[in-house]
């Protein structure tokens, strides 16, 4: 899927995980439920670190290109490592290392270490990745028709705000994770969540995700996870445009009412 489409969905994931938390006597302060979504936008853009031309290559200029050009390099030489003779051959690591479960679950865990044995700054980093990672998502068209550094402003601005909210008591810093020193442990749980659904987005379209991997499924070790393909879509076609973002956002409202109790 394209970039808007991952944000989308990612943002509706989290309100649908708000919804789900009230349900299950957690309910997320709002700042949790605000954060966490936004957090998730800018996390279901991030594994296409791989690719030197998506989205997330523009949100920070060299530094972002620079980095995509690296991973691309680093998930093409694990893939060569470690594929089977059944695997195909391939001259680039998009959608292979970042589009599995395994890193989702290692960014997300950094974060969350991250956050907790880190200072603010810690956590005012990951807000601020996130946050403009989201405004390039959720907000391309205007994101595109600005200054990367108003974008990052933005962020910036965003992110101190934010994280002064959830530090206040009852605001949701040590939401779901009450132990003493356990503040903004739940950092991560978005950067899962959102790597994650970009991975299911992916695996919607024609080439599939190799989500699973390193688990091998038959021959493969890098089986391309998807439905019959027939069911499948191509990126940027009016099955996401039409269909699937309408769907992400009238799903993400019903979610974040749930949530705040409306419903």
């Amino acid at each position: 899927m394209m970039g808007p489409a991952h944000s989308l969905s990612g943002a509706a994931a989290w309100l649908g995980v708000g919804a789900a938390a009230a349900a299950f006597g957690h309910p997320m302060p709002w700042p949790v439920l605000v954060v966490g979504a936004l957090i998730c936008a800018g996390a279901a853009l991030a594994p296409d670190l791989d690719h030197k031309s998506a989205t997330i290559s523009r949100a920070f200029g060299p530094v972002s290109r620079g980095l995509c050009g690296i991973v691309d390099k680093l998930s093409y030489a694990v893939y060569k490592a470690t594929r089977s003779a059944a695997d195909p051959r391939r001259s680039g690591g998009h959608r292979t290392l970042t589009h599995t479960w395994l890193w989702a679950v290692l960014i997300g865990a950094g974060c969350s270490v991250a956050a907790v044995t880190g200072d603010r700054w810690a956590v005012l980093t990951i807000l601020f990745v996130h946050l403009v990672l989201a405004v390039e998502g959720l907000l391309w068209r205007a994101a595109r028709m600005s200054s990367d550094v108003l974008v990052w402003l933005l962020g910036a601005t965003s992110a101190w705000i934010l994280a002064g909210v959830l530090d206040q008591p009852g605001n949701g810093s040590d939401w779901l994770f009450t132990g003493p020193g356990q503040e903004y442990l739940w950092l991560g749980l978005p950067v899962v969540l959102g790597a994650l659904v970009h991975d299911i987005g992916d695996a919607l379209t024609v080439s599939g995700c190799p989500i699973l991997w390193p688990i091998p499924v038959g021959r493969k070790r890098w089986y391309p996870v998807g439905p019959p393909r027939g069911m499948r879509f191509r990126a940027g076609s009016w099955v996401e445009l039409k269909v699937l973002m309408p769907a992400f956002m009238l799903l993400g409202g019903v979610g974040g009412a749930s949530a705040l109790g409306f419903l």
